[in-house]
């Protein structure tokens, strides 16, 4: 699994520590920035590891600003990318259960550094459901 990552400054430090967890389970991460704690804009970090899922180069998506918020939404933008902002592992497991969605974003002033890898762990292992309603739901939001 190829796992793509987008953060600014806020959620720098987590976005190093979920990456070096999950490098050590061997899973590939590709680092799309920011390279550092300097102020920066999150939305040319968010997209960029947005349209890397969204083009097929990575298998998913983790994006990390303080809150979550704004660079779930910038995910959002781009097409193909459903992208959840979890604060819990359920929330984690049911949107990929339900929604299938291909990137997680989270909020390194919201939750520490356990929650967050235990909330990455639980995304990247649960499957869709496939089930006809959730599939029918998709196509929706998909229009």
């Amino acid at each position: 699994m190829k796992v793509a990552f987008g953060c600014d400054h806020g959620g720098y430090d987590l976005k190093v520590i979920v990456m070096e967890h999950l490098k050590a389970k061997g899973i590939e991460c590709v680092d799309f920035g920011c390279p550092d704690k300097s102020s920066c804009d999150y939305p040319i970090y968010g997209r960029a590891a947005a349209e890397a899922v969204a083009k097929g180069e990575c298998d998913k998506g983790i994006v990390i600003c303080t809150t979550g918020i704004g660079i779930s939404i910038t995910a959002n933008k781009v097409k193909g990318i459903r992208c959840a902002l979890c604060a819990d592992p359920y929330s984690a497991k049911m949107t990929r259960l339900h929604n299938d969605a291909n990137m997680l974003a989270m909020g390194a002033g919201i939750i520490g550094p356990n929650m967050a890898k235990e909330i990455a762990d639980t995304f990247l292992t649960t499957d869709f459901s496939a089930e006809e309603k959730h599939q029918r739901r998709i196509n929706l939001i998909e229009g």
